[in-house]
């Protein structure tokens, strides 16, 4: 499975970007479980979580600025940023999911894979 972010850049405060992130080379189910970042000298963190009940859950730092969405007919999905703050500066992730049939009858199972990430900087 190929996991590829994009759309990141360089942008002043208060403006906005648009990732992507595509997955590919699987005949099983993927689904993402969210968008992550990692700034420099921290830890990776959760930005937003696609829940279980096909909602998307935020970061309150992200809340009300950061929209995750699917983009219908592909292996694709977004997530539009906007009133970037420079502490929104990070490498991007999303982690992807796939989901296939277990030998036991009924059951499943599921690994995740990892884009290379791309990176946001959000000038003050």
């Amino acid at each position: 499975v190929q996991v590829v972010e994009s759309g990141g850049g360089l942008v002043q405060a208060g403006g906005s970007l648009r990732l992507s992130c595509a997955a590919s080379g699987s005949d099983f189910a993927l689904d993402i479980i969210g968008w992550f970042r990692q700034a420099p000298g921290k830890q990776r963190e959760l930005v937003a979580r696609f829940g279980d009940d096909n909602n998307w859950y935020y970061v309150d730092s992200v809340k009300g600025r950061f929209t995750a969405t699917r983009v219908h007919g592909e292996v694709r999905w977004d997530m539009q940023m906007k009133s970037l703050e420079p502490e929104d500066t990070a490498v991007y992730y999303c982690n992807v999911k796939e989901r296939m049939p277990a030998i036991a009858v009924g059951s499943f199972d599921e690994f995740d894979y990892w884009g290379q990430g791309t990176q946001v900087t959000v000038s003050s």
